[in-house]
Formats: structure tokens, C-alpha cells, sequence
């Protein structure tokens, strides 16, 4: 029986795929083998020695101790994807309520007062400041290519827009995904200095913290829109108030409310609704579920933060998952032990990245408790498991 703990509300529909015979899930335990979690901070929170896994119902992991783990061996999975249908959604409506002035007429309207006919005369005369103009021919960058990215690619190319991306760590798997009518900026400036529109898709680290400033956007063109439904930093405040101010920049949508932006006229901000809808909330559940119930009964790993992907169907034998510093000769220390205590090794995979390198073996008969012992010893080892 595996026991999985849940730091905050996790969708039914993913708990679901795990078994009841084999599970046990509460957001009160001790002693868990997994923990699922979606926004709750972890980096202050004790984490039982127990817990070889860390799934996480959403894209970003800025709230789990990622480095910690890695140093004891255990994988932080994530949903990648699973919310870029409703990211993508929020995106196209950010542009539509920038475009045509929709909050600011919206809050026209609502405060309107007087008789009908007062209230009519006064919209008619207000309108003319509320003039917007329309999404075809106007030009879209995107930065970040990933599945979010790429979604909202296609979707403005659907709108009419002209759309430019830049992301130099592409995969391959998103460029297939991805419209060929899509322009490749040579780089982010050169992005910058073509768009009516910039859209956000990037994770913040200390290369995107702020990568719109004051000198990028005084590279832009006059009127440019920001949408940012990714990381609060990624653009800097004080710069784009700056530029909202001086009508450099025409609105900012974004999740991210602050004193600084809230109130502003040319803003809108939304209380970080990007993937707030139950379809995301269920696909990033059930993704992360299956994850970590493949990692906990096969050792498979799929959508790591921090392991390298190791898929390895099933043999007849027995399996052992083992974990350790990426260095020479630890696949070579560990079949020594095993051929010590006599087991044949059926089938291996081993696969590295970074300081990590993981090891899945299948071999023909149990693997005793101080074979298992032997090989945790290996200097180097961080986790070892029989399956």
C-alpha cells in the first residue's frame, strides 16, 4: 500500500487514477511515499525521509525545494501543458480587453447615472473615448515556445495576427506542434522592436527576471500591449508604469496585482487566473497522478523537473531503481554487487542529466536485502529501491 499525502485540494478526477486498493491518500500523514501539492510552500516544510516522490498538479515548482531533493534522490514531476489550453484562452481574452478599452468602458457604464434617457445620452457621448481597434494584421511575439507558448501562437494566427516567437531552447516536439507561418525572431530584442502585441511563456529565473526594461521598451513600438500570465518579475514594474505613463506602452494585462499596478487606468490585473479553470485543474491532477503512481510501482519517470526521462516496459524479473551522483563507473560498481549475490541482469537503462544519473534494472530472480544494502553503500548512491 502506498500512502500519499496532499497539501492542498487535488481534483478528484486525478485521484482517482490512483487505486484505492493500493492507495492511501490524506492531507494528514505521516510517513508518505508521495506527496501531490499544487500552490502550498514546501521550502520551509519538513519532508518526511519516506518520500521518494514529489508530484506537482501545475507547471511551475518555485514553491518546492527542487536542489534539496535531488541532493536525497527524489523526482519533482510536473503537468506540463495540462493548463495551456486555459492559459491560452486567458491570453487571447487579455488581448480583446486591451484592444477595445473593454474594462475601462465596462467601469464607464457601471457608474452611469441618472434616468434611461440621461444614461443613454451619456454613453453616446462617452463612447468616442473608448475607441479600440481590432486583432487582424497586428503583430503578436511570443516568448517562450513551450506547450502554453505554441497554443497561443497558433490561436492568433487563427485571429489573422502575424505572430513572431522566440525561444532558443525549443524542442522538437513543440515545433511540430507549432504553425510553420510562425516568424523565428533572431533574438529577444529583435522580437521586441517588431510587435504590437508580447506575450509571455518562461518560467522566471534569474535570465528572465526582468527581461522587459526600460531599454527594451524604449526599442518598442509606440502603443505596444503587454500580456504577462507567467511569472510576476519577468517584466519590470516600475518601467512599464513608466511607459504606461509616457503612452509608450498602450495597456498591460497580466496575473499579478500589486499596489503599483491595481489602479492603474491602462491595466488590467487579474487575480492569477491563468489556469483557474476546473479542465485544468483535472488534466494537471490526472497528469501528475499517473506520473508519480508510474515512478512508484515501475520507476518509470516522465515530465521531471529535475530527473532524466527513463522509460522501461516491464520484464518478467524483478526491478531495482536506483539513484546516484552522475560520475564513472557506478553502473559498472553496481552490476558488480549484483553478480556477487548471482542475479542476472535481464534488461538496463541508465540515463543521466546534470549531476544525476538514474539507473532502472530488471534481473531474473528477488534481489536479497543486503545486495540492496551493498549497493546503497556505493559512494555515490543517493536512493536505491526494489520494485
Amino acid at each position: 500500500m502506498f500512502k500519499i499525502q496532499t497539501l492542498n485540494n487535488i481534483s478528484v478526477v486525478g485521484l482517482e487514477r490512483l487505486p484505492r486498493e493500493q492507495y492511501e491518500i490524506a492531507s494528514e500523514m505521516s510517513q508518505p511515499d508521495a506527496i501531490l501539492v499544487r500552490s502550498a510552500k514546501m521550502h520551509d516544510m519538513t519532508i518526511a525521509d519516506s518520500v521518494k516522490a514529489i508530484g506537482r498538479a501545475g507547471a511551475g515548482v518555485n514553491n518546492i525545494p527542487v536542489s534539496a531533493l535531488s541532493a536525497r534522490g527524489v523526482p519533482v514531476f510536473n503537468a506540463p501543458g495540462a493548463n495551456a489550453n486555459a492559459v491560452k484562452e486567458l491570453v487571447v481574452a487579455g488581448m480583446l480587453l486591451a484592444a477595445r478599452n473593454i474594462c475601462q468602458s465596462w467601469d464607464f457604464a457601471r457608474n452611469l447615472q441618472g434616468s434611461d434617457e440621461e444614461i443613454n445620452k451619456a454613453t453616446e457621448a462617452g463612447k468616442k473615448n473608448f475607441r479600440g481597434f481590432e486583432l487582424p494584421g497586428r503583430t503578436l511575439g511570443v516568448v517562450g515556445l513551450g506547450a502554453i507558448g505554441v497554443q497561443v501562437a497558433n490561436a492568433a494566427l487563427a485571429l489573422g495576427m502575424k505572430v513572431i516567437g522566440y525561444d532558443p531552447t525549443i524542442t522538437v516536439q513543440r515545433a511540430w506542434q507549432m504553425s510553420s507561418e510562425v516568424e523565428q525572431a533572431a533574438g529577444l530584442d529583435d522580437l521586441c522592436s517588431k510587435v504590437d502585441f508580447i506575450t509571455f511563456h518562461v518560467p522566471l529565473t534569474d535570465e528572465t527576471r526582468g527581461m522587459i526594461n526600460t531599454s527594451r521598451i524604449r526599442c518598442m513600438k509606440e502603443g505596444v500591449v503587454f500580456l504577462n500570465f507567467a511569472r510576476d518579475g519577468i517584466l519590470d514594474n516600475d518601467a512599464v508604469v513608466a511607459a504606461l505613463d509616457a503612452g509608450k506602452v498602450y495597456a498591460y494585462v497580466c496575473d499579478f496585482p500589486s499596489n503599483k499596478l491595481k489602479n492603474h487606468p491602462r491595466v488590467i490585473t487579474l487575480p492569477h487566473l491563468g489556469a483557474s479553470t476546473g479542465e485544468a485543474e483535472d488534466n494537471c491532477a490526472v497528469m501528475v497522478a499517473e506520473q508519480v503512481r508510474d515512478y512508484l510501482e515501475n520507476g518509470n519517470i516522465h515530465n521531471s523537473v529535475n530527473f532524466p526521462e527513463v522509460q522501461m516496459p516491464r520484464s518478467e524479473g524483478y526491478r531495482i531503481a536506483i539513484v546516484n551522483a552522475n560520475v564513472p563507473n557506478m553502473v559498472g560498481q553496481i552490476s558488480t554487487d549484483l553478480a556477487k549475490a548471482g542475479l542476472n541482469i535481464v534488461d538496463l537503462l541508465n540515463k543521466s542529466r546534470g549531476d544525476l544519473a538514474y539507473t532502472l534494472l530488471d534481473v531474473e530472480q528477488p534481489v536479497p536485502e543486503t545486495t540492496l544494502e551493498e549497493i546503497r553503500s556505493i559512494d555515490g548512491v543517493l536512493a536505491v529501491r526494489a520494485l
